[in-house]
């Protein structure tokens, strides 16, 4: 059995109590360390939690070279994942491997970005397509996330922006207004919401982007919110994180 554990949005503590008694029981344990990043917690902690040693696994790992579902046909294994483990297609995907494999699969669902936005007061119903701000490369440097952005606004809809990872870093919210400035010169005007640290001591600020791009976020879980038509309670509910 291939069990795929929601760790939640912060540390070790916010694994449920069935995901923590699955994780102990499991033969083999890993841990995505491709699709999300922990703000809080470190792998020493986790594996003191659990009892036992966790592989990481990465993008090759996840995608490409999966032999190792291949033990969940006579053991179980547990695969630890940040945030809730269906929202990353990667999982989807993984399933169907599994199963190719014939290798059941349990998921231990676990509070995700996708819920705590709400935390800004905007509604969940509200939000259109979701896009990722990637880092751009000397070669490569897409813009495809700010067409979403486009289209949302024009449909009067909340765009949820996630911020890209890459090994041992995310990228912050200065770095992400200053791509989105790059493509739209006119972007620093644009009223926003950053919300830091989610999942634990988290931090919500609404203002201009340039403004924003200025502030010290601290570590942690950090995404961008362009809101788009707002309802009067929205609205009123954002004053008490205005910035500027």
């Amino acid at each position: 059995m291939l069990y795929l554990i929601g760790l939640g949005l912060w540390d070790e503590k916010d694994i449920s109590l069935r995901g923590l008694e699955i994780a102990k029981r499991a033969d083999e344990v890993y841990l995505d360390s491709y699709t999300s990043m922990m703000g809080g917690t470190e792998l020493k902690n986790m594996e003191a939690l659990i009892g036992k040693h966790i592989t990481p696994l990465d993008r090759d790992k996840l995608e490409q070279h999966t032999g190792w579902l291949d033990g969940g046909r006579e053991k179980d294994i547990a695969l630890l994942v940040g945030g809730d483990p269906l929202v990353a297609t990667t999982h989807s995907d993984l399933m169907m491997r599994a199963w190719d494999k014939g290798v059941k699969t349990r998921v231990v669902h676990n509070a995700s970005i996708f819920s705590a936005v709400a935390e800004s007061g905007l509604q969940i119903y509200k939000f259109g397509k979701t896009a990722t701000v990637t880092y751009w490369e000397e070669n490569y440097r897409p813009t495809s996330f700010y067409d979403v952005v486009r289209e949302n606004k024009e449909r009067g809809l909340h765009t949820l922006l996630l911020l890209d990872i890459r090994p041992g870093k995310q990228m912050s919210p200065k770095e992400a207004i200053g791509i989105m400035e790059e493509i739209d010169s006119s972007f620093g005007d644009e009223k926003i919401i950053v919300m830091s640290r989610v999942g634990g001591d988290i931090g919500i600020a609404y203002g201009k982007a340039k403004k924003l791009e200025g502030l010290d976020y601290g570590g942690g879980l950090h995404v961008l919110i362009v809101p788009g038509r707002m309802h009067v309670m929205e609205t009123a509910f954002l004053q008490h994180f205005r910035k500027d």
